[in-house]
């Protein structure tokens, strides 16, 4: 029986906790809260979707690799380190991420499908696309990777 990403977080936070490791605590806390908060948000009464805590997952990595860039640039290293890192915890719950190879594939692919020549079928492109990698590559690689290629 496969278990849902949401039991798998509870497991590891139970882990986490039961080995004292804070900060994979402190960051499965922080997510579980999350989880908790959008769930009310929406009235549900059951569990949210793998798909939806991905999303969850995926803005909060975006939110620390944004956070640490800053640290960065205010000469807080340390304090950027901290928040590569946790974003790095979190990375483990979402799926692998495609090789530019691939991504290249499957936009090449689309493109081809689509009949597109330019830069006016970038939506179309860019919304199939989206579909197909579904969240194993992120929203810039895959602009970038249409850009070049209705470009040439």
């Amino acid at each position: 029986m496969a278990c849902s990403l949401a039991d798998r977080i509870q497991r590891d936070m139970v882990s986490a906790m039961k080995s004292r490791d804070e900060r994979t605590l402190s960051v499965l806390r922080m997510l579980k809260a999350s989880m908790q908060l959008a769930e009310t948000e929406k009235g549900r009464t059951g569990e949210l979707e793998d798909s939806d805590v991905q999303s969850l997952i995926r803005r909060a990595v975006k939110q620390r690799e944004e956070a640490a860039e800053l640290y960065k640039n205010g000469n807080a290293s340390e304090r950027a380190a901290a928040e590569l890192e946790e974003a790095k915890i979190l990375q483990e719950y979402l799926p692998a991420q495609l090789d530019d190879q691939a991504l290249n594939d499957i936009a090449a692919g689309v493109i081809k499908q689509l009949n597109a020549n330019g830069a006016q079928d970038m939506g179309r492109v860019m919304g199939r696309v989206m579909q197909e990698v579904s969240g194993r590559a992120d929203g810039k690689r895959v602009k970038d990777t249409v850009v070049k290629l209705l470009g040439n």
